[in-house]
């Protein structure tokens, strides 16, 4: 018999995932066209972009977990794509607040990012995902060379932390709790799982170098 070929490797798999990526926007493009966003369709917009990046960025951290419990290798090939679609939430979002809340004035936008905590716990945010998105492609691997290429990427934790943080701050400025708890116990369980992984590897490493007693 010939062995099942992995779901995840079929051809319609990747464009699958594109479609379902870009669903939340054509989504919102409709509700914005027809007058579907409520009585603030400004704040609206910026806060489900904000919502899509912050979900994007917690997909993209779940990949390699999945991979390793599920034993799917092959779930490996979705990362990227999500990562670049997380990215262009995040840039949508700080579009969207740029224009229909400052005016896309560029010293109205400082003032407020040096006035806002959490308005500057997003433009960091963003700005630690723009060096990972321009290197998410294979020339840039290539040309950083694989281990320096990881530990770039691995600033996706320390991003994915800031985002939070400025979630956290914007939601609790409208007493709106519920969701920053949701979100934060499903990134401290994404993080927790790595941070477990890491220790695991280093002691068996450890284990690994340190020399046989023998009696």
């Amino acid at each position: 018999m010939k062995p099942q070929k992995s779901l995840w490797l079929h051809p319609a798999a990747k464009p699958l995932l594109f479609a379902l990526c870009l669903l939340p926007l054509v989504l919102l493009v409709w509700a914005a066209a027809h007058d579907q966003l409520g009585a603030n369709p400004a704040e609206a917009l910026i806060r489900r972009l904000g919502d899509w990046t912050l979900r994007g960025l917690c997909l993209t951290l779940a990949i390699t977990p999945l991979r390793v419990l599920a034993g799917q290798p092959t779930l490996l090939r979705f990362r990227r794509m999500l990562g670049v679609f997380t990215f262009a939430y995040g840039c949508l979002h700080l579009l969207a607040y740029a224009w229909l809340d400052m005016g896309l004035e560029p010293a109205d936008i400082a003032h407020d990012i040096a006035k806002r905590p959490f308005i500057l716990m997003g433009f960091a945010a963003w700005a630690l995902m723009l060096p990972l998105a321009v290197t998410s492609f294979n020339k840039a691997i290539r040309y950083l060379g694989g281990k320096r290429w990881q530990a770039l990427h691995k600033a996706v934790y320390v991003v994915a932390v800031i985002g939070m943080l400025h979630f956290i701050w914007m939601r609790a400025g409208k007493h709106n709790f519920t969701e920053p708890a949701i979100y934060g116990a499903l990134l401290a369980l994404l993080l927790g799982w790595r941070v477990r992984k890491f220790w695991r590897e280093q002691r068996h490493r450890l284990a690994i170098r340190a020399p046989r007693v023998v009696l």
